[in-house]
């Protein structure tokens, strides 16, 4: 295989694996703060505690944690094509990924928020803060760096799940390393797969870290 037809395959490869991970870690984002936030506030001690209400939620995290990505896979494959039409492609793969990031972020975002001083918290409620004025001013702004490392980390993970999509034709890095490098016996795509990974989860690392250490000198 020549270098020209290598580089192309790793562009659109690339951009695939971008596309997938930006799309699915968004959704998570938007989906698995709020659910943090629920599994904080709910909590035993909490400004609404609901302890039923923090059980089911904390059962639901739990169970799809769980589950190994690969089986997750295959276990929604018709659920993907309810939502997006057809299993395979790389907005397909975006389904099974944005529900493992959901409540893997969730998590992370709980921790994040739980770290908060509880005399912040006590302070606004004593000059009559409500609890979404303690959310909007102190949980949140208090635990953003946690928030931005956690995302970052969720990113870097959800490059490596991408790339696991490939293995059912979910397209990006991991689908050229299989079916090229793997069952062509391609060893330069391979190499040259790895060598982008690398490059992709470093780069997207230091600038969450950068981000998050930004953050936390305000």
């Amino acid at each position: 295989m020549t270098t020209d037809v290598i580089l192309s395959l790793l562009w659109r490869s690339f951009w695939e694996t971008v596309w997938m991970t930006t799309a699915s870690g968004v959704l998570s984002l938007i989906i698995g703060l709020p659910l943090g936030l629920a599994l904080v506030v709910t909590s035993r001690g909490g400004i609404a505690e609901q302890l039923a209400v923090n059980g089911v939620l904390a059962a639901l995290v739990n169970g799809f944690r769980a589950v190994p990505f690969v089986i997750l896979l295959i276990a929604l494959i018709p659920l993907t094509r309810l939502i997006v039409g057809t299993a395979l492609g790389t907005t397909a793969a975006i389904v099974p990924l944005t529900i493992a990031a959901i409540p893997y972020y969730a998590r992370i975002a709980e921790v994040s928020l739980r770290e908060v001083d509880r005399g912040l918290i006590d302070a606004v409620r004593a000059m009559g803060g409500n609890r979404w004025t303690i959310v909007r001013e102190v949980l949140v702004p208090e635990a953003m760096p946690g928030i931005v490392a956690g995302f970052t980390v969720t990113l870097v993970t959800l490059i490596g799940a991408s790339a696991m999509a490939g293995t059912i034709g979910g397209g990006g890095l991991g689908d050229l390393a299989i079916r090229y490098g793997y069952q062509r016996f391609e060893t330069g795509v391979m190499v040259a797969v790895v060598v982008v990974l690398i490059i992709l989860v470093c780069s997207m690392q230091w600038l969450g870290d950068r981000l998050a250490a930004r953050l936390d000198r305000r």
